[in-house]
């Protein structure tokens, strides 16, 4: 395997393929009961997370490794003009999947897939191509930040409407390190986190939900069986899980006790079964990733490469590390997946595709 991405940082590649089997394991773990009620084949969602994630996953990204990360550049206009167009058709009903009370999915026939993974991946693309162009004018209020603020809005727009705020806060998250590492002054930052906050406010004032979640996370024995339930719930699976865990497959919780045990709750699956020493290699792993890629992008001359690099790298990591903090109660529920772990193989594919290209950019670290 390290053969076939020769001139690769071995270190990344080695990291990324672990936590991608760690993923695998953990799915298998958690979805077999589950699968054997709703499908009659306990492997059910194992083998399609294989064959549409894992599978089409491994073949983008080595296709994205062969590919210049410069040709992401020339081609960030109409990945942005795509995922726009995807984002819109997920507001027709006729062709996009209601769940849980929002519309994230394009349902295609047998295909359904979530353009705002697609998205991420565009805007971040677009973002460097844009912040690259700026060049010294980042600093200014006119040609800098005024415009970021628009894009931003533009697309937060969209996640708004489906709505998806955990992904929203994932993209807002990594545009904002991106921006600053372009060239952004403090009082910039300052000014965006104000806006970040206040627009925040706005969309938690606006939805019952929403206020819900954050009363949940100030109170989480408010309503232990209602609206707490599901935090209430992870919580008990995290902490019998002790030190050591129950043992890989012994989970208690996922057999009709935990929501969404394969989305946003897989965390407290694994931490019941690995136990606290499980939960910190998966979190090391995260760790590791964010450390060694932090260390390739310090290593790219090109301006480009540093802040596409960056981008895919905060996307991956902090949507994993909002889902952690969101299950063991440290901020409110999102209802974001867990990346490489969590059951969805749109989100899969395109996270094995950001790591093809990342690969690509390390072979130009110095």
């Amino acid at each position: 395997m390290i053969k076939f991405f020769f001139g690769s940082d071995n270190i990344f590649l080695i990291l990324s393929f672990s936590v991608i089997v760690a993923g695998i394991l953990i799915l298998a773990s958690a979805s077999l009961n589950l699968s054997a009620e709703r499908f009659g084949s306990p492997y059910y969602y194992l083998s399609h997370q294989f064959l549409f994630g894992i599978l089409p996953g491994l073949v983008l990204l080595i296709v994205c490794y062969k590919i210049p990360y410069k040709f992401w550049k020339n081609w960030s206009v109409a990945l942005m003009i795509i995922s726009c167009a995807l984002m819109a058709l997920v507001l027709i009903p006729q062709i996009s999947l209601l769940h849980g009370g929002a519309r994230r999915w394009l349902s295609l026939g047998p295909i359904s897939f979530q353009p705002s993974e697609f998205l991420k991946f565009a805007f971040v693309a677009y973002l460097a191509s844009w912040l690259e162009s700026r060049g010294k004018n980042i600093g200014s209020f006119k040609f800098g930040l005024l415009p970021f603020i628009i894009m931003s809005g533009f697309v937060a727009s969209f996640l708004i409407f489906q709505p998806d705020i955990g992904t929203l806060l994932v993209i807002l998250s990594a545009v904002f390190f991106m921006f600053f590492a372009s060239g952004g002054n403090w009082k910039q930052m300052g000014v965006l986190i104000l806006v970040a906050i206040a627009s925040l406010a706005i969309l938690v004032a606006l939805e019952p939900y929403r206020r819900d979640r954050i009363a949940v996370f100030l109170n989480p024995q408010s309503d232990v069986q209602g609206k707490g339930y599901q935090l209430n719930q992870a919580l008990i699976a995290i902490g019998s899980g002790g030190i050591f865990g129950k043992g890989f497959g012994f989970s208690y919780q996922k057999f009709g006790n935990l929501p969404e045990i394969l989305g946003d709750s897989i965390f407290a699956i694994l931490a019941e079964e690995l136990g606290f020493l499980g939960s910190m290699a998966v979190l090391l792993l995260f760790l590791f990733i964010f450390l060694r890629g932090v260390y390739i992008i310090n290593r790219i001359r090109d301006r480009f490469g540093q802040l596409l690099g960056m981008g895919i790298l905060f996307t991956v990591v902090f949507q994993a590390l909002i889902n952690i903090a969101a299950i063991v109660g440290l901020i409110p529920l999102t209802g974001i997946p867990l990346s490489f772990i969590s059951y969805g193989s749109s989100a899969l594919v395109i996270m094995m595709a950001e790591i093809g290209i990342f690969l690509n950019i390390s072979k130009h670290a110095k």
